[in-house]
């Protein structure tokens, strides 16, 4: 991911994951990979429904993130992080529905 912060204090994320595509249930699944260089665990899934004339597709991703910090810097740096973390999320759903269509319920 990209480095987020000010020039003198910023944070990349970088994890590893392992999927699983399951066609016969309309699943892919990804959980953490064990990964010297990753700061974070990222585990989810997309579960994938026909309705003939469309698809639904319901996302569930869940994600930690692992660095030392002081308690101080912790409480500054948190809610940065989760708020990052959900524009990503949504960028990611906006660019899929850029590149095949569709709407968020």
């Amino acid at each position: 991911m990209e480095k987020i912060g000010l020039p003198q204090v910023n944070l990349q994320t970088v994890y590893a994951s392992n999927y699983v595509a399951n066609k016969a249930r309309g699943t892919v699944v990804w959980t953490p990979a064990d990964d010297a260089h990753s700061n974070a665990s990222v585990a989810g899934s997309w579960h994938l429904t026909d309705h003939k004339t469309s698809t639904k597709i319901v996302l569930d991703v869940q994600g930690e993130l692992h660095i030392p910090l002081p308690a101080l810097m912790k409480l500054v740096v948190e809610p940065l992080v989760e708020a990052e973390f959900e524009r990503l999320t949504e960028q990611y759903i906006a660019n899929l529905i850029d590149r095949f269509g569709g709407e968020v319920e």
